[in-house]
């Protein structure tokens, strides 16, 4: 069984991220292998808020090159997650 800080790894910090959080949406990269109820869980467990919806994106890893060598960073899953409009807001993105 996996802890909610097993689904979460971290909260993504980005000038589109930051836009989105006044309207109640917060990105975060999970595991790849979570899918959207679980991440729902997740963040209500961990930041006592209510979620609406998630929405999750896969994001392929970039190809890199060394010399002759080339090789990909590893794939990753972000997730959008909106709160309900009752929900209070997660502090963590208000101190940015």
């Amino acid at each position: 069984m996996k802890t909610p800080y097993d689904v979460i790894i971290k909260p993504v910090i980005s000038e589109m991220s930051m836009d989105n959080a006044q309207e109640k949406k917060y990105t975060f990269k999970v595991a790849t292998d979570a899918n959207k109820t679980q991440v729902k869980l997740a963040v209500e467990e961990i930041f006592g808020v209510e979620v609406e919806k998630v929405n999750i994106m896969n994001v392929s890893g970039k190809i890199k090159r060394m010399g002759r060598t080339m090789g990909r960073r590893p794939a990753t899953k972000k997730a959008i997650v909106t709160l309900t409009e009752k929900s209070k807001e997660i502090e963590f993105f208000q101190g940015l």
